[in-house]
């Protein structure tokens, strides 16, 4: 079909996801954009599918189902509290295809330099009739065939390092995003792990990776010589991804997740200019910029050097934690009910806890009655509260919560000290006044919700102990506080019937 067909279909597919994103950003808008994503997806693969170059019908749209399936299958079996995970494990994919579709093109262009040079047609057209799919596919590779034949050497070498940083960088978002899986899933110790030498390690690799990469183009030319070198750099990349994401802590999940986002947009951004895709380019942009700038905005919402915690925790504390006094006091359900009852305001601060239990439509029936009694009920969001960026938001507004009462770390941590109750569920960090009173704690500086000015805090927790960061939090141990322990919904099931 006409160029200039796809080119228009490109364009608006653009414009839809420009609107997906900035339509994601208010929680009233989140659906309509979210098909905005899905309307322009379904122009961009159709404008792919009957664009210049298209062929093999039938084996894309068998492979187009398949996909569809298993993304319907994931869509409808993983619950939200998998969705960190399902998000990482959707990123390596993204790698991969990276990877693969790389190698692939260096192949390709070794196939068409050499036709070339012997001054052969890449593609002869076979004898016989053809079909018109046969045709069109046959006209597609021929011409894919001439634009790199008739490239200069400056132009096939800028080729040839467009497709190497694809590799790389979908290599490093493959086995990073596995490691992140694999940490959020609780299949490997969410603690900073390294191998000895740590950081000299991921140093070595990058430059190497450096090396290697100019060897691959001194040596393009020889088809075996260059196709070592790409897999020598393939692993080095592989490596990386790997021991750096191995390196980094549970607190600092939620980054990584952003960032590999990123790492995977301009593995395609890079991938698109090695195939001529404009929308690949463009997409693979959208999604590498937007995953970099939450990223840096999730480091700053934490005190975290972005650096630091990319390049897999460089910097840290350099003496012991604070230690503790004093004990851990439980409450039942009658107890924090009478607090409820009794009180004009109050906070619940929703984390990765509410997520586990589902807990957030027994939340929001806890919200609705309490309102219904005249009382101030609100919610406190972290910037990192959960797993995922907005992973909290997305599930009260599953549970149908007013967005009107969920705010922002900003626009409520001055109202502790004037609030009289505040239910924890299922956080720590960001609730771990430690942050502001223990220099060597590891998440000392990190701007947290300060809930421990409250009158009274309930804290719902399945038990005692640190949770995933691993992060001893003295709130629990503070005066004020009482440990509402069980399943988050379980405990909060129970006190909706107390609520009079």
């Amino acid at each position: 079909m006409d160029y200039g067909f796809t080119m228009a279909a490109y364009a608006v597919a653009t414009v839809l996801f420009v609107l997906s994103l900035g339509g994601l950003s208010n929680q009233e808008k989140a659906k309509r954009a979210v098909w905005y994503g899905i309307i322009g997806m379904t122009v961009a693969v159709g404008a792919t599918m009957v664009g210049p170059g298209s062929g093999l019908w039938i084996l894309s749209l068998v492979l187009i189902a398949l996909g569809g399936i298993v993304g319907w299958q994931l869509a409808t079996r993983v619950q939200m509290t998998e969705m960190p995970e399902l998000v990482a494990i959707m990123h390596s994919l993204v790698g991969l295809a990276a990877v693969l579709v790389g190698i692939n093109a260096h192949l390709e262009i070794g196939r068409v330099a050499e036709a070339f040079a012997s001054a052969a047609l890449p593609f002869p057209q076979p004898a016989g009739p053809m079909s018109t799919q046969a045709y069109d596919l046959w006209l597609g590779m021929t011409d894919f065939a001439m634009i790199i034949g008739k490239k200069t050497a400056v132009e096939v070498t800028i080729l040839r390092i467009e497709l190497m940083l694809g590799i790389w960088i979908g290599a490093v978002t493959f086995t990073g995003s596995i490691i992140a899986y694999g940490k959020l899933a609780g299949r490997i110790n969410s603690a900073p792990l390294q191998l000895p030498g740590g950081h000299m390690l991921n140093a070595a690799a990058a430059v190497l990776s450096v090396v290697f990469a100019g060897l691959y183009l001194a040596y393009a030319e020889n088809s075996v010589a260059a196709i070592l070198m790409l897999l020598v750099l393939t692993a080095l990349a592989l490596f990386i991804g790997y021991h750096l994401i191995m390196g980094i802590g549970g607190a600092d999940m939620p980054v990584v997740v952003s960032m590999l986002n990123s790492y995977s947009g301009w593995a395609a951004a890079a991938i698109g200019f090695s195939l001529g895709n404009e929308l690949l380019i463009v997409v693979g942009a959208l999604v590498g910029s937007s995953g970099a700038i939450l990223s840096y905005i999730m480091c700053k919402a934490m005190n975290r050097s972005f650096v630091s915690v990319i390049l897999g925790g460089f910097g840290g504390t350099t003496g012991p934690a604070a230690e503790i006094e004093g004990e851990q006091i439980a409450i039942n359900a009658d107890g924090v009910a009478t607090a409820l009852n009794e009180a004009d305001s109050v906070v619940i601060v929703p984390g990765y806890g509410m997520a586990v239990a589902q807990a957030q439509q027994s939340v929001s029936e806890l919200t609705r009655k309490l309102r219904a009694k005249g009382k101030n009920v609100r919610f406190a969001i972290h910037p990192v509260a959960g797993r995922l960026p907005g992973h909290m938001n997305v599930l009260l507004a599953e549970a149908k919560v007013p967005y009107d009462i969920v705010l922002e770390m900003d626009e409520i941590n001055d109202d502790f000290p004037d609030t009289d109750v505040v239910i924890v569920i299922g956080s720590n960090d960001i609730v771990n006044p430690a942050a502001q009173d223990d220099p060597n704690s590891p998440i000392a500086g990190m701007p947290v919700l300060e809930v421990w000015k409250a009158k009274q805090v309930f804290v719902s927790k399945r038990g005692a102990g640190t949770g995933y960061s691993g992060i001893e939090n003295p709130l629990f141990f503070k005066e004020n506080t009482r440990m509402f322990y069980g399943d988050a919904k379980a405990s909060v099931d129970s006190l909706l019937p107390l609520i009079e």
